[in-house]
């Protein structure tokens, strides 16, 4: 089992000022936790901390640019100044990005990507997480990763592939986290109503001068599904639904955090392809004595399956 009781807990969730980390830090707020919302606009700060102010939830804004990382640690005594203890960590901060094809991007649009959406996962888990270990109490540290970490997208090499190592940096860090009491999940969402592009874009003119070069979708030509009568505005969910969502996923101790039973289908494709890439041939039982950790990873046996989502049980 994960966290049941977040009183008194103190939560540091990067990109919490607007969309997702926002979110998450509401629905971690509105169950006792202190929050520290670190984000990289002062704007959004400034409009997000009257939502925690209303309520009475403690809230501590802190403006922090998460690729730089004296300022993390700079960021991480700040909110250590202000409530004590940190517990939890939320790695929440990226960019979305439709690149093109790979060999048509910028060098420093790759460096951008992986530094934003790799490397400051890498940043909050260096500075925030031996804070946690060292006062011994239970925490969690749950990363932002994506449906494109399981299936990806044309077009979209750079974001597909950050994502997808951030599943690995936290499948690496539960295995790691095994005899502490720290637990540790990636949260996959799919589409939510977010202002990710408008984020991305100013944080690359902050960085780089100009926002990324528009690019043509690569589903460009394909023939459409007739989606006359549907309501698409229910194609894109609320981020107080994935903060819900979150806060679930660690009170479960979920490895694992999805969003959309939609992915299944992708994402047995994919575990399908795999399987049947594997060699069929007799595994050697020696390797295996000798080599146990290679052929079998304990985490994932503990994941459990996840129940259907039930809004009214908020």
């Amino acid at each position: 089992m994960g966290i049941q009781d977040f009183h008194g807990k103190t939560a540091f969730v990067t990109g919490g000022a607007s969309g997702l980390g926002l979110g998450i830090a509401k629905a971690l707020a509105k169950r006792g936790a202190n929050i520290v919302i670190a984000d990289f606009r002062q704007e959004a700060l400034d409009a997000a901390l009257p939502i925690f102010q209303e309520m009475g939830w403690p809230c501590h804004p802190v403006l922090l640019d998460v690729m730089d990382r004296e300022a993390f640690v700079r960021a991480a005594d700040e909110a250590e100044a202000a409530f004590g203890k940190i517990h939890i960590l939320v790695n929440n901060a990226g960019i979305g990005l439709m690149e093109g094809p790979i060999w048509e991007a910028s060098y420093e649009d790759m460096d951008f990507a992986i530094d934003i959406n790799f490397k400051s996962v890498l940043n909050g888990i260096k500075t925030i997480l031996p804070r946690i270990l060292k006062h011994g109490e239970e925490g969690w540290v749950v990363s932002t990763s994506s449906k494109n970490g399981i299936i990806p997208l044309p077009g979209m090499v750079l974001y597909n592939s950050t994502k997808r190592a951030v599943m690995a940096v936290m499948e690496t860090l539960a295995l790691d986290l095994q005899e502490t009491n720290v637990g540790a999940s990636v949260f996959c969402p799919g589409p939510f109503k977010t202002n990710l592009n408008v984020t991305t874009d100013k944080i690359r003119e902050m960085h780089l001068g100009s926002p990324f070069a528009k690019r043509v979708s690569p589903n460009k030509g394909v023939k459409k599904a007739d989606l006359s009568g549907l309501d698409m505005s229910k194609m894109e969910r609320d981020p107080e639904e994935a903060g819900e969502r979150v806060v679930r996923g660690i009170m479960r101790g979920d490895l694992f955090i999805f969003t959309h039973a939609e992915w299944k289908k992708g994402w047995q494709e994919h575990a399908d392809a795999i399987t049947r890439a594997i060699p069929d041939e007799e595994p050697n039982p020696d390797f295996i004595k000798v080599f146990p950790r290679n052929v079998a990873a304990p985490i994932y046996n503990k994941q459990t399956q996840v129940p259907a989502w039930h809004p009214e049980e908020e």
